[in-house]
């Protein structure tokens, strides 16, 4: 059954996880993103138009981030043109302690038409699926703030999250803040994935200074730096960020996954094998 909801970023994390929770319930979503038809570019507003034809609700997740510069921009205007184009109902992915997603947050709550808000803590799949993998796969990880307690989030569970309240109305005017059931930190982290995969990482403790250089070295894009540099020096130290929230639990009658269940499900999967290495 093909339906009236759009899935912006239809292949990323979440995206693709909300897509598989509606598929399973007979729904077939339209995909927001550049390989899809039609085609969705948050760089290119020429492409809007033809996605929201016929839409009626949407989950937008914004790449990188809500926090880069021009994010809230790109809100103000797709929502204004959701709006527009006759959109019923926002499902917005947020971040748990970024001012500047609050200030995106804003604009879809001003905007006249439906919406729940998502405000989702750091993911676990950023360990799997993202920033923190290689220096897994190397077998040696430097951070910095290795003390700082964070309730890692399912991206599984926020998928599962933003997929019910896309289809259940008592979630309008709401914001459901979704964490991990704990309070963790990297170095807790790094222990519980050396246990799942019985393999010795080694973790070394380090400034944010010495990691923004080290991220220089490897000549990342500076876009990319900054935003690392961004979610260390403002999220994780924010204290609205290091709160357990039970809003999972609420949405989906279950407790939220834990990191080592997480670590445990992504260890079968040989993801963070050395064996998978390839230079």
């Amino acid at each position: 059954m093909n339906s009236n909801i759009l899935i912006i970023g239809g292949t990323g994390k979440t995206g693709r996880r909300v897509v598989e929770q509606l598929q399973k319930k007979g729904i077939q979503p339209r995909i927001g993103s550049r390989q899809a038809t039609p085609s969705f570019d948050w760089n290119d507003k020429n492409t809007w138009i033809e996605s929201l034809k016929g839409i009626e609700k949407m989950y937008i997740t914004y790449y990188p981030d809500l926090a880069v510069p021009g994010a809230k921009e790109a809100i103000e205007s797709l929502t204004y043109l959701a709006k527009e184009l006759g959109v019923k109902k926002i499902v917005l992915l947020s971040g748990k302690g970024e001012v500047e997603a609050e200030a995106c947050e804003t604009i879809v709550k001003n905007s006249g038409v439906d919406y729940t808000i998502v405000r989702a803590s750091w993911f676990n799949q950023n360990w799997s699926e993202s920033f923190f993998l290689d220096p897994i796969l190397s077998g040696e990880v430097a951070l910095p703030m290795s003390n700082v307690l964070i309730p890692f989030v399912d991206a599984n569970d926020i998928a599962e999250v933003a997929a019910t309240v896309l289809l259940d109305n008592d979630y309008n005017g709401k914001t459901i803040e979704v964490t991990g059931p704990e309070l963790i930190t990297f170095k807790d982290i790094i222990h519980t994935i050396s246990t799942v995969t019985n393999r010795n990482l080694t973790f070394h403790e380090i400034t944010l200074e010495q990691y923004i250089e080290g991220m220089r070295q490897m000549q990342l894009p500076e876009d990319v730096i900054w935003l690392i540099e961004y979610l260390f020096s403002n999220v994780l130290t924010n204290p609205n960020n290091q709160k357990i929230s039970n809003d999972i639990e609420q949405v989906l009658g279950r407790k939220a996954r834990t990191f080592l269940e997480y670590a445990r499900e992504t260890a079968d999967t040989e993801v963070w094998s050395t064996a998978e290495i390839i230079k």
